[in-house]
């Protein structure tokens, strides 16, 4: 018999569907083929675990996907036995080259054999692919019984911006893509167990964050709630990362060059916390140069004319540099653009939101704050819960470096998934919106409570 990873191969050069079912113990009453409605391609595999500790040495996994995304100490569950679908939807773009497929809208489907009749659907952070949840998420999840869903979300890496045809039409397709995948899994799940699922719940990190919001607003009949870590909050008229990212830019070579204390008051005021100063090289070099210019790049490409994406690290008063940037100014169809993609606060269906106070990406004050707010002022308070992560950062892996500083979030989304699994199930509500105080001790990496 051909090893899974030789068919994974063969599916590049055109396998249109293929099914395995490996000679393990659990085969024989636990395998079963399914079909991925509207999948241009699809590989079953029969795996005896689904989780990393299994899908790394079967190749069911990319590593690359998720590195760097969880602290060192993080605990998992293994030995989940199941099925496991890696395919992809009709597309046109080919960013992605997971697999040797060089096709993008790709996704993975995993149907535990023991399941409890829920369903999780993820879209990736970043510009990251279909695996990068593979630690965060769907191992923990898995481990409880769910099956697991996740998108590349139809375009990925940092030249993402190139697909589509107009401003904003990638990160349209985020959401399309998300969508069209949990419609997918819930049939899929319907097929293998015999029944629609009982609890279809969306989780996501960042860009994901962001996907969770968006489908609770937009199509609430697929899911029964959602957690939402540090979402990216997209607003035409109002913050977003085009308005607080550039006055940072501009200002932060003066604060790295001699601690001047008018350019670290111009980045505090941009929201950036007080005590977030530790963070501010690390993320200058990695995240707030390369983040402004891509997705003002996807949103407003003409501010640069035939240059693609901006200069890398350009001084203030280059030509069209993006540390002057100023999106009031721009052009309505700029706006226009953002409108295409932006929240409302109108969540439909129960949500949990997460955000560190030191977030150094998506400072918390523009972000998950502002989106609280909005929620409430469509009178929606009452199906959403806040936890502000006292010391929590943007990207958990920081915390090996500085863990007597920082706080991983990630437990604290566990806690928060527990607490909507007895709300959806009408038990009791989660606890009030609060912030949480770091705890002076204890496993920061695999606890959190969310009682202040």
């Amino acid at each position: 018999m051909p090893t899974v990873g030789r068919l994974l191969a063969a599916g590049a050069a055109g396998i249109m569907l293929a099914t395995v079912v490996a000679p393990t113990a659990h085969s024989a009453h636990g395998c079963a083929r399914v079909i991925v409605p509207g999948a241009e391609r699809q590989v079953t595999a029969c795996l005896d675990d689904l989780t990393t500790a299994g899908t790394v040495a079967s190749g069911h996994t990319v590593p690359a996907d998720y590195a760097g995304l969880h602290a060192t100490g993080t605990r998992n569950p293994g030995e989940v036995p199941g099925i496991q679908v890696d395919g992809y939807f009709p597309d046109t773009s080919a960013f992605n080259t997971n697999h040797g497929w060089n096709h993008d809208a790709q996704f993975v489907i995993r149907l535990p054999e023991a399941w409890n009749g829920g369903l999780v659907v993820a879209g990736s952070p970043g510009v990251r692919r279909q695996y990068a949840n593979d630690v965060t998420i769907s191992d923990w999840v898995l481990g409880k019984g769910y099956a697991y869903a996740a998108s590349d979300k139809g375009n990925s890496g940092a030249a993402f911006y190139r697909d589509g045809r107009r401003p904003g039409d990638a990160i349209v397709e985020w959401n399309r893509r998300v969508t069209q995948l949990a419609r997918a899994a819930r049939a899929v799940v319907a097929q293998r167990y015999g029944r629609a699922p009982r609890r279809t719940f969306a989780a996501g990190i960042s860009n994901g964050g962001y996907l969770v919001r968006w489908q609770l607003e937009n199509h609430p009949e697929l899911y029964d709630g959602g957690i939402d870590a540090e979402g990216t909050l997209w607003r035409a008229d109002g913050t977003n990362l085009l308005t607080f990212l550039p006055p940072v830019l501009r200002a932060y070579p003066a604060y790295a060059a001699s601690g001047d204390p008018a350019a670290r008051q111009t980045i505090l005021d941009a929201g950036f916390a007080a005590g977030s100063e530790f963070l501010w090289g690390f993320h200058h070099t990695v995240y707030w140069d390369l983040t402004q210019r891509i997705y003002r790049e996807e949103l407003d490409p003409s501010y640069d004319g035939a240059t693609e994406a901006g200069t890398p690290f350009c001084a203030s008063g280059t030509p069209a540099c993006d540390a002057d940037y100023d999106y009031a100014a721009r052009p309505a169809d700029v706006h226009r653009a953002v409108a295409r993609i932006a929240l409302t606060g109108r969540i439909r269906k129960p949500l949990i939101t997460l955000h560190g106070t030191l977030d150094t990406l998506l400072p918390i004050s523009k972000d998950s704050d502002v989106y609280a707010t909005m929620i409430k002022s469509h009178g929606r308070a009452a199906l959403h819960r806040y936890y502000r992560i006292e010391d929590g950062n943007h990207v958990d892996s920081l915390y090996d470096a500085f863990p007597d500083r920082l706080r991983p979030i990630l437990p604290c989304l566990r806690a928060a998934f527990t607490a909507l699994e007895t709300w959806d199930a009408g038990g009791q509500a989660p606890p009030r919106s609060a912030t949480l105080p770091r705890p002076a001790s204890g496993d920061l990496v695999n606890g959190c409570s969310l009682r202040a």
